[in-house]
């Protein structure tokens, strides 16, 4: 996993809630075996819609997807993650999220950003109005800015996860910043334990 210390660019208003991982990337985008090319799942239900955010071209150069409350509802799917990156977003910000896919979000470097209710409308409507609006996630001092806005919002992140994030540490991650102690107990345990 790659550290993430700051986002920067423009984002997408998806004015849409408790959007479930099924509408994010749909069950038949599960069978695949390898983990990429999930980006041409994403919201491909809506995407049927030539009127749906996704395909509009003011925002196709969009890195941050600003998204309405209980985002990321319903089966735990990490491909719903896998896919919101490789669509192109560094980051998600929303009111709330639902914890499994919060969770699925910290293991793979997608900051899950949340912010209150009105900080969301303020950005949609910045972004509605002009799409270059450039917004900032910047992880090392849990804030966001909107500059063209004037708006600067503290969002929560445990100390834990924000360590995970500025280290790129994923689960092996984590463990191998044990391995001394983990090679240390391997040379000390009694030779009768099977190996």
């Amino acid at each position: 996993m790659k550290a993430v210390r700051i986002v920067q660019g423009t984002g997408l208003p998806l004015r849409r809630s408790d959007v479930d991982t099924d509408q994010i990337i749909p069950a038949e985008w599960l069978k695949q075996v390898s983990r990429t090319g999930f980006e041409k799942g994403l919201f491909s239900t809506w995407r049927d819609d030539r009127d749906f955010v996704l395909n509009d071209e003011r925002y196709s150069r969009a890195t941050i997807l600003v998204a309405g409350s209980a985002f990321g509802v319903g089966s735990s799917r990490e491909h719903a993650v896998w896919a919101i990156q490789q669509y192109g977003f560094d980051a998600v910000i929303a009111p709330s999220f639902s914890d499994i896919f919060r969770n699925n979000c910290t293991k793979n470097g997608l900051p899950p950003v949340v912010l209150p209710e009105r900080a969301v409308e303020a950005i949609w409507d910045a972004i509605e109005a002009d799409p270059d609006t450039e917004i900032v996630v910047d992880v090392e001092r849990l804030v966001v800015e909107v500059p063209a806005i004037g708006l600067t919002e503290a969002f929560p992140l445990d100390p834990s996860t924000q360590h995970r994030f500025l280290e790129g540490l994923d689960d092996i991650g984590i463990t191998l910043t044990h391995a001394d102690a983990i090679t240390d107990y391997e040379r000390r345990r009694p030779a009768w334990l099977a190996r």
